[in-house]
């Protein structure tokens, strides 16, 4: 997989040599490479940004740079990549999105910095490229060099033997499959017990039936306390006999629609 990155802080992306993608770019799975959009400036002080047509406050990055280091960069590359755009307006970036984009060849990915890229750059580029305005969540940054590394990570890692154990991620939370919607679980592992806390009997009981029944117990305990609103979205029929004992004993009943929902009860607790 080629990922190219236009950013105005190419020493942000310095994260990238090491770990898990750094170890990916020295096999040659990831091709990565870091440009200076200033590189793509004639001025004396290389100006990317202005001030905004209708007045307000912070810079708008300008469009000219911008076109042309994305059409020096496309002109070198593979056919059909993805184009990137950082931005809290973004759809949101998810497990799902990061499953699909592992499949892709080629990424560009554009953190922008002030107030943004003038929606020029993005409109023309859309025309004839898949272009995705992506969001890491719901809170604003000083610029799109952090989502960017957290967006590379989140790919990288399903790319064919970057992990060492290529079945680490199935079990992940949010992993398309069982754990799709659901938060992972606590994890333990030697000694034994520590301070006095041991690990559940259950995980050393070598009953693989019963520790994956805990596992899944776990895993709804953990979603329902921290993210209920996935237990809400979730498809009903993704819960099993098993699943809905537990979600019972949470809290959760089926409504009209079979979709799950907090008992009155216990919401006002």
């Amino acid at each position: 997989m080629r990922l190219d990155v236009i950013t105005i802080f190419p020493e942000y992306l310095e994260p990238l040599n090491v770990s898990l993608v750094g170890k990916a770019r020295a096999r040659g799975q990831l091709d990565v490479r870091v440009h200076d959009l200033r590189a793509w400036t004639h001025d004396r002080h290389h100006t990317v940004d202005d001030t905004p047509y209708g007045g307000g406050p912070g810079m708008v990055m300008k469009p000219e740079p911008w076109g042309e280091a994305l059409d020096a960069v496309l002109a070198e590359g593979p056919p059909e990549p993805v184009v990137v755009v950082p931005t809290p307006s973004g759809r949101a970036f998810t497990q799902e999105l990061a499953e699909e984009l592992s499949g892709r060849s080629w990424l560009i990915f554009t953190p922008a910095r002030y107030e943004g890229i003038d929606r020029r750059v993005i409109d023309d580029y859309a025309t004839r490229l898949d272009v995705r305005e992506l969001s890491i969540g719901d809170y604003v940054l000083a610029g799109g060099e952090a989502p960017v590394l957290v967006m590379v990570e989140a790919i990288a890692r399903l790319l064919p033997g970057v992990l060492g154990n290529a079945d680490s991620h199935r079990d992940d939370s949010f992993a398309p499959g069982p754990m799709a919607g659901l938060l992972e679980g606590p994890v333990f592992t030697k000694p034994p017990e520590w301070r006095g806390r041991p690990v559940p009997e259950v995980l050393i009981s070598g009953h693989h039936g019963k520790i994956a029944r805990w596992r899944r117990d776990e895993a709804l305990r953990r979603t329902s306390l921290n993210r209920p609103d996935l237990i809400e979205s979730c498809d009903p029929a993704a819960f099993d006999k098993a699943d809905r004992a537990t979600l019972a004993e949470l809290g959760w009943q089926p409504g009209p629609d079979g979709r799950f929902g907090r008992r009155s009860a216990d919401v006002e607790e």
